[in-house]
């Protein structure tokens, strides 16, 4: 495997990453394996220094190996929506034994290059010490009449998968993925590649109880008239990072991004995305709404790419949050960088308090101040909840929803 300084250029690793050093040597040797490790190392875990990760420091949040325990895993709000259910729980996979028509699942032993790993350490990180499998890979070919749903529980201080979509042309599937917490500190790389023609909607729900660091990062490739939906409801942990990577390859996609979150506590939860258009013709919307209160902490980042021949491309962006109390904070950082003439694109950042003339209406209709607070976060969240999801999903997002505005606001006792 070469040396330990070879492996880990860091002038004063931490702890943290010393113990993820160790838990790759202790993996099969493998050249990808080992370049995939090399990218998460130029960094290591990633801090303040770094300017995508300058509101989110995995570094220091991580803290000492012997922190790392097994923890409560979060209520899946997804649960019993499908009878296909892989289940990703530390020790391995669990997978139905019969799989709809069209559906068919490969785990890999041997580890595979990561084509992002240079630019997403964290991607790299859950590519190189991924194990049992390496590597999920998920073939689609034709339209599923159920959503595939996709369970991260794991029951361990670590945890690391990868997983791989491949959407075969005209094919189209709604998949669910839930982030459950369980672990210490844990990684996921899921990739998405979608053929020509083909449809997916992917819904991301992410919970987590106890001091836990989860990363999720998602690569997404479109082809030629793909349609892509991604819509997120989440909820933070002691750090929390969603990542998006989406590229349109191919002339006439379009994708739509979403989310809606609402962090309390002292959770902390980063929503970033990088959108890159590369072809003429393609279409992105993204909105993203949230609540922030107590000591929560919420970051937005967005960022639109327009390469120099991709005209005609239509991307636009909004961010707007709500802050519920003095001691929450919401960092956001909405960007373009365009290329091309002849292109349609646009961002927007709003961050305030509610509306206390609407408040002050409805406690005049004899609605109590906790519920007309929670009444108007709901509306303001929903929004970003009802772009192309099917009714039972939605339904069950909204009544997670509920659940978390009912304990956010409770009234306090009489």
């Amino acid at each position: 495997m070469g040396s330990t300084a070879s492996l880990l250029p860091i002038a004063n690793p931490s702890a943290a990453e010393l113990a993820l050093l160790e838990r790759y040597v202790g993996l099969r040797a493998d050249p990808r394996r080992e370049r995939n490790f090399a990218a998460f190392a130029r960094t290591g875990l990633p801090h303040r220094r770094v300017e995508a990760f300058k509101w989110s420091d995995f570094r220091a949040q991580a803290g000492k190996p012997e922190g790392w325990q097994k923890a409560e895993v979060a209520g899946d709000a997804l649960k019993g929506l499908t009878h296909t259910v892989i289940g990703f729980e530390g020790g391995g996979v669990r997978q139905p034994s019969q799989l709809p028509k069209g559906l068919r699942i490969v785990p890999l032993d041997a580890c595979q290059a990561f084509a992002g790993a240079e630019e997403n350490p964290l991607g790299a990180l859950a590519a190189a010490l991924a194990d049992r499998p390496a590597l999920l890979g998920i073939e689609i070919s034709e339209l599923l009449e159920a959503p595939l749903h996709l369970v991260f529980s794991a029951d361990a201080a670590l945890s690391f998968q990868r997983v791989t979509v491949i959407v075969r042309a005209g094919a189209s599937a709604e998949v669910l993925e839930s982030y459950l917490g369980g672990a210490g500190f844990s990684a996921a790389l899921i990739e998405y590649e979608l053929e020509a023609g083909s449809r997916v909607t992917r819904v991301i729900f992410q919970a987590a109880s106890g001091p836990a660091v989860q990363a999720s990062t998602g690569q997404v490739t479109l082809n030629t008239g793909c349609r892509f939906a991604q819509t997120v409801l989440a909820s933070g942990a002691k750090l929390a990072r969603l990542e998006t990577h989406l590229v349109h390859a191919g002339a006439g996609a379009e994708a739509s991004l979403n989310a809606a979150y609402l962090v309390g506590g002292k959770n902390h939860l980063d929503l970033t995305s990088h959108v890159r258009h590369s072809v003429a013709g393609g279409t992105t919307k993204q909105l993203t709404r949230g609540a922030v209160s107590a000591n929560g902490r919420a970051v937005f980042q967005g960022k639109f790419y327009v390469a120099r021949h991709a005209v005609k491309t239509d991307a636009r962006m909004a961010h707007n949050a709500l802050v519920l109390s003095p001691e929450a904070a919401v960092f956001a950082k909405p960007e373009l960088q365009i290329y091309a003439d002849d292109v349609q694109c646009a961002h927007g950042n709003t961050v305030g308090e509610l509306d206390a003339l609407q408040v002050f209406y409805l406690r005049q209709r004899g609605i109590s101040q906790p519920q007309a607070q929670a009444m108007l976060t709901r509306a303001f969240l929903l929004n970003a909840l009802s772009d192309g999801i099917g009714e039972p999903v939605l339904a069950a997002l909204e009544a997670s929803l509920d659940d978390r505005l009912g304990a956010m606001f409770a009234e306090a006792p009489v």
